[in-house]
């Protein structure tokens, strides 16, 4: 458990990769926002969560499985988890800022994946000019 991480992990630096690449600009886990963000465009007001199949519960996702070992530690957590962030989510929504999840399981397809983040970022850069 020690060595799980919560920011910079692979499926996040792929998307920062992919959004940098793109020429957009972020700032990483900004405190002051609700769950700390793991990309936030403030230009744009708009924030991208990289979010691990196992830890938020993918629905239908085959990582998303609850262990068969400790199932009374793990169900609890990993709902918490789930809860955590819809709540924070609900909170960003409200102050205006509009997010996007990426999914883990979704990195596997590069190219789709690229496809729906420049469509979210580019529906206000475009508004916006």
């Amino acid at each position: 458990m020690s060595n799980i991480r919560g920011r910079n992990t692979s499926p996040e630096m792929m998307v920062r990769r992919i959004v940098h690449g793109m020429g957009f600009r972020y700032r990483l886990h900004v405190r002051e926002l609700p769950g700390k963000p793991d990309l936030v465009l403030p230009r744009l007001k708009k924030i991208i969560e990289v979010y691990g199949c196992f830890w938020h519960q993918h629905e239908g996702c085959i990582d998303s499985h609850i262990p068969k070992s400790r199932v009374d530690y793990w169900r609890p957590k990993l709902v918490k988890n789930v809860e955590r962030g819809k709540l924070n989510q609900a909170k960003l929504a409200a102050i205006g800022w509009e997010i996007l999840t990426v999914w883990e399981c979704e990195l596997r397809d590069l190219e789709q994946t690229r496809k729906r983040i420049r469509s979210f970022l580019q529906s206000v850069a475009r508004a916006t000019a």
